[in-house]
């Protein structure tokens, strides 16, 4: 007999509604990896300490080990599949690959995830407030300095294309 209490949660993971039964001690990362198979967010630290487990829930990133499966109620969640598949992060990818920023793998979705919401606010404009705005995502591999590189080059690239002249049409 099993005595685990479960509760209905709906939520929408990248874009799809979702509707399960889980078990209200699970955390919202064991329900991403386990129950949906969306296993680009990491377990690492479970402590909310390395960012490895970082998903954006209503457009805020937090660490999907801190969140239980049933607070995700009503929530929209998007993981680094969604963002990947979005294509909001591609030149960020780009960047991490060119720029070597990514060793091993493993915090590079919990990186991604943090960039993402780094450059959407478009408000940093030194390397020491990247630095700052990425500190809570471990790397054991990199040493930082790619990863800021590449952060700091995609959001360069991104500021020209927004300020890039725009053709004007001719009269008709």
């Amino acid at each position: 007999m099993n005595t685990e209490e479960t509760q209905e949660i709906t939520c929408k993971v990248n874009g799809e509604r979702i509707t399960r039964r889980v078990p209200v001690r699970q955390h919202l990362v064991d329900f991403l990896r386990l129950d949906l198979q969306l296993t680009g967010s990491h377990i690492g630290c479970e402590h909310g300490v390395c960012g490895a487990c970082s998903v954006r829930v209503d457009g805020k990133v937090i660490r999907g080990c801190l969140m239980l499966a049933v607070q995700a109620d009503g929530q929209n969640i998007v993981t680094i599949e969604g963002l990947t598949e979005s294509g909001e992060i591609a030149d960020l990818q780009v960047q991490f690959v060119e720029r070597n920023a990514l060793q091993c793998g493993y915090c590079t979705p919990g990186q991604l995830m943090t960039a993402a919401e780094l450059l959407a606010e478009g408000e940093i404009s030194t390397r020491e407030e990247i630095r700052t705005f990425m500190s809570g995502n471990y790397c054991r591999c990199t040493g930082y300095h790619a990863i800021v590189d590449a952060i700091e080059t995609t959001m360069k690239k991104r500021d020209e294309a927004t300020r890039a002249p725009r053709p004007t049409r001719g009269k008709a």
